[in-house]
């Protein structure tokens, strides 16, 4: 009789997951939690539900190879470049300072050498799905510790690569050897790079041959096929699955074919991942946390102060304030999905013991569980340590240097990204005295060498706000994308200059009312803005008059878009645009210089005949023909003035631009 065990597994899975998922979307908390917990409940140390967890971890190594795989994806040469400097710096020194630091701690301990630098490299990982959920929800993405934390993950997630060719040199029974470290990562590498070299050349021409039979079927399957296939190949040579997966979406990362590629792999990948966070959860051993508490909570919660010590110490040393280094730190003390790879493939090598993996696991998933929490509450605990910055943010040459610019009825921007250096550029060609406060120290260097009036500092400061002359501003500009620190900001620019006029960029319309009741004059929304952006292209092109489009526009953006916001359902005094679509307007059509109509006479063109328009005007430079007869000709550099309905000069543009398309 067939055993069909695994389907029963994933029933059980399936019924425990969906209500806990559902709880945790109404606390906004990530789902990969929710699948920790799942598989917690139902595994053999907790109701015991499921009890061989075999099958269900086969289903997860595929969840694994094909996270690696869309991981790959979004990697570029050309976008690690860009970073580059960010990245290695904030991300290396992150990555190798947990490992020494963590290696050092467990070998003072008994633990043996490689067992301890294991250690360092699954604490040194930090949950990617877990930190960009929580930062995009939080519109923290483009924050300064926002763009700090993605650059040490993505670090993270590329160095799992070489830890996984490391693998078998730290299992080695000889011992650690650097001559056999150097020979062996010389041998992966360069098995690595063959795989490579042999699927850059092979795989496009298979997938533009497999998609230009446009069958969605084969093209799907021919995808799974190249993931798998380059998986098993690195697997073979002895690296390891996820090295492949990773490889062949870096390999497609820049073609034609990725967005595709991740449309039809993304189901794939989410069902088998919430299998392998599930069956993570289903490894945790409840009895071993209640018995060894000692071991367990000590373990969580140096995990947490060491990677988060790390990390403020690297922040701090790129001259960032300790605010931006303590949240980035919370935001990425947990330890990440990836350990759990890293981990099950260290029990093969018999780098991690039962004992300590059990540990390992607790912490991991109590980190993650604790996670959330930790960056809710990360603002107000860097608030107490503001000590750590000192009389200066940054060193008197770079902040202000000696000189005291005396400013008064003057604009402050905060933040000197596009729309910061915009209105700077703006205001000096107007000859409105302004200044500018902006975190990033290479952007203060960089624009106090091309004579930008702008200082280095945190404006959630009051020093900092003090060296802006806030008293005697007329106008300050939040032109950042940190909310938490606006709203900093915001109260104490309130505080010392009650009569500033503060104006907030933010992104989502439902923090307009919290930003006014802080202080806030005027209120932007991007969100809106965009919407209005639309609304007014759209109506463009329908020939809507252009004070009847401003007027619209007018309505919504007015009362600080209340309007938007209302909990009634009453609508703005809209102009009816059905009866404006079907009254008559005046339209311009300029004749270029390949328009066969050159030369003909408005009778041989009949365009009235053609489209219901008229021509009631031709423009010939200085000079206005109103009214032509028939006879008269168009020449190059007309403008034609066109009548009619909507519908009618549509019909005209068509008919006119149709002959020049002919030339």
């Amino acid at each position: 009789m067939h055993d069909y065990g695994i389907i029963r597994e994933i029933v059980i899975i399936l019924a425990v997951s969906l209500p806990i998922l559902f709880l945790f979307k109404k606390a906004n908390i990530p789902s990969i939690i929710g699948f920790l917990i799942a598989g917690v409940i139902i595994g053999p140390f907790g109701f015991k539900l499921i009890d061989d967890t075999s099958k269900i971890e086969v289903m997860a190594e595929i969840g694994v190879i094909l996270l690696m795989f869309t991981i790959g994806l979004e990697f570029s040469i050309e976008k690690l470049i860009k970073m580059k400097e960010l990245l290695f710096f904030t991300g290396g020194f992150q990555v190798i300072g947990t490992i020494a630091i963590a290696g050092i701690i467990f070998y003072s301990f008994g633990v043996p050498l490689n067992s301890a630098l294991f250690f360092g490299m699954l604490i040194s990982l930090s949950s990617t799905a877990i930190v960009l959920k929580l930062l995009v929800d939080k519109n923290d993405l483009s924050s300064p510790y926002g763009k700090i934390s993605l650059s040490i993950l993505i670090f993270q997630d590329l160095a799992i690569v070489p830890m996984l060719i490391l693998l078998p040199i730290l299992g080695a029974d000889e011992g650690v050897s650097l001559a056999a470290i150097s020979v062996q990562m010389l041998i992966s590498f360069g098995l690595v790079a063959v795989i490579i070299l042999l699927a850059k050349y092979l795989i496009p021409k298979l997938l533009f041959h497999i998609a230009n039979l446009r069958i969605r079927e084969v093209f799907t399957i021919g995808i799974l096929l190249f993931v798998l296939g380059i998986s098993y190949m690195t697997e073979v040579v002895g690296l390891s699955f996820s090295i492949g997966a990773f490889i062949a979406g870096i390999i497609i990362s820049e073609s034609e074919f990725s967005y595709e590629i991740v449309a039809e792999i993304l189901p794939f990948k989410d069902a088998f991942n919430s299998l392998f966070f599930v069956s993570v959860g289903l490894l945790l051993n409840v009895e071993y946390i209640l018995m060894n508490p000692v071991i367990v909570f000590p373990l969580i919660g140096g995990i947490i102060l060491l990677k988060s010590g790390i990390i403020i110490l690297i922040i701090k040393a790129m001259k960032y304030p300790a605010r931006i280094g303590v949240i980035a730190g919370l935001s990425l003390s947990q330890i990440g999905e990836f350990s759990f790879i890293l981990a099950q493939a260290g029990i093969g090598y018999d780098l991690i013991s039962k004992e300590f993996f059990n540990a390992f696991l607790a912490a991991s998933i109590f980190t993650m569980i604790f996670t959330p929490l930790l960056i809710q509450f990360a603002p107000l605990i860097a608030s107490k340590f503001s000590f750590l910055d000192g009389k200066n943010l940054r060193n008197v040459e770079v902040e202000n240097e000696s000189e005291e610019v005396v400013l008064k009825n003057h604009v402050v921007i905060v933040g000197f990204g596009l729309n910061g250096k915009n209105l700077a550029t703006v205001l000096k060609e107007t000859g409105i005295p302004y200044i500018v406060v902006e975190l990033n120290p290479e952007t203060v260097l960089r624009q106090k060498s091309l004579g930008e009036k702008i200082i280095y500092g945190d404006s959630t400061k009051k020093e900092i706000l003090h060296k802006t002359h806030i008293k005697d501003a007329k106008v300050i500009v939040f032109a950042i994308s940190d909310p938490g620190s606006t709203r900093s900001s915001l109260k104490v620019v309130k505080q010392m200059n009650p009569n500033v006029y503060a104006v907030v960029r933010t992104r989502y319309i439902s923090e307009i009312e919290d930003l006014m009741k802080l202080g806030a004059d005027e209120v932007i929304p991007e969100e809106f803005e965009t919407s209005l952006q639309i609304f007014a292209k759209v109506l463009t092109q329908y020939h809507i008059p252009l004070n009847v489009i401003m007027k619209q526009t007018a309505l919504l953006r007015g009362e600080s878009y209340r309007m938007m916001r209302r909990s009634d359902n009453a609508s703005p005094q809209y102009y009816h645009l059905d009866e404006i679509l079907a009254q008559g307007l005046t339209e311009t059509f300029f004749v270029s210089e390949n328009n066969r109509f050159i030369g003909k006479s408005l009778k041989e063109i009949n365009l009235r005949a053609a489209t219901e328009a008229t021509i009631i005007a031709i423009v010939r430079g200085a000079k206005t023909i109103s009214n032509p007869s028939g006879n008269e000709k168009i020449f190059y550099n007309d403008t034609l003035v066109i009548t009619g309905t909507h519908l009618a000069v549509d019909k005209a543009f068509d008919y006119l631009e149709e002959v020049t398309k002919d030339t």
